[in-house]
C-alpha cells in the first residue's frame, strides 16, 4: 500500500481534520494509506507574502523529517510555499497544490476560475499561473473575501463561494471553479451539485494525481 502526506502549512486544525475526512476510504477504495499533518509553527492561516516566506522552510523541513516514511508529498497550501525548493532538494514526488490543479484543467482543456479568499492574493495566483505558462485556460478569479477560519467555519462560506462562482460561469464561461484554499474542500461536492460544473478541491486533486503516477 502506498503512503502519501498531506502537509497543512498553518497551524488551524479544522482544517487538517476536514482535509482527513476527504481521505479516510481511500485505503480501501484506492490502497493509498493518505496521512494529513498540521504544521504547529506556521500561522493560524497562510494569508499574505509574510506568511509564505515563513513557513516555506517549515514545509522543506517536514518533508525531509518524513521522507522515509512516505512515497509522495502534498504540500496542502494555494500558495505552494517551499515546493520549488522541496523539488530541487528531494527526489520524492512532490505536489503544490496550487501548480497541480492548474496543470490539470491545462491538460484537459478547461477553461476554469478561481475562487480566491482576498482580493489580494488574486495578482499572486495570476502571476503564479503566468510563471507556469499555464494561463491559456484560465478566466479569472472572484474574492470571498474571507480568512482561512472563515472559509473553513463561516457560517455563510458555502453561499459565498456558490455566488462567486456563478459569476465566472456566467460572466466569464468558466467551465470548472478551482477552490483555492484548503479549508473550501468540505464543499467542494455540495458546490459541483448545485453549480452543474466541475469543482476542483486542489488538495483531492493533487492526492489523486500522485496516487496515478505512483
Amino acid at each position: 500500500m502506498h503512503k502519501i502526506l498531506v502537509i497543512n502549512p498553518n497551524s488551524n486544525a479544522d482544517v487538517t481534520v476536514r482535509l482527513s475526512d476527504i481521505f479516510c476510504d481511500y485505503h480501501v477504495t484506492k490502497n493509498t494509506k493518505v496521512d494529513c499533518i498540521s504544521i504547529q509553527e506556521g500561522p493560524f492561516g497562510i494569508e499574505s507574502d509574510e506568511d509564505i516566506h515563513h513557513v516555506s522552510p517549515l514545509v522543506i523541513k517536514k518533508i525531509k523529517n518524513e521522507l522515509p516514511n512516505y512515497d509522495a508529498f502534498v504540500i496542502a497550501c494555494y500558495s505552494d510555499p517551499g515546493l520549488s525548493d522541496s523539488k530541487l532538494a528531494f527526489s520524492a514526488p512532490i505536489y503544490g497544490i496550487h501548480e497541480t490543479t492548474v496543470k490539470f484543467c491545462h491538460y484537459k482543456k478547461i477553461k476554469f476560475g478561481i475562487i480566491a479568499l482576498g482580493e489580494e492574493s488574486i495578482k499572486r495566483h495570476f502571476e503564479y499561473i503566468r510563471k507556469l505558462s499555464l494561463s491559456s485556460y484560465y478566466v479569472g478569479e472572484v474574492s470571498i473575501n474571507m480568512d482561512v477560519n472563515e472559509a473553513v467555519n463561516g457560517t455563510n462560506t458555502m453561499m459565498k463561494i456558490f455566488n462567486a462562482s456563478k459569476i465566472l460561469i456566467h460572466n466569464e464561461k468558466a467551465e470548472a471553479i478551482i477552490l483555492g484554499c484548503a479549508g473550501m474542500a468540505k464543499y467542494r461536492e455540495s458546490l459541483e451539485k448545485k453549480l452543474g460544473v466541475k469543482v476542483l478541491d486542489p488538495v483531492q486533486t493533487s492526492v489523486d494525481c500522485a496516487i496515478m503516477n505512483l
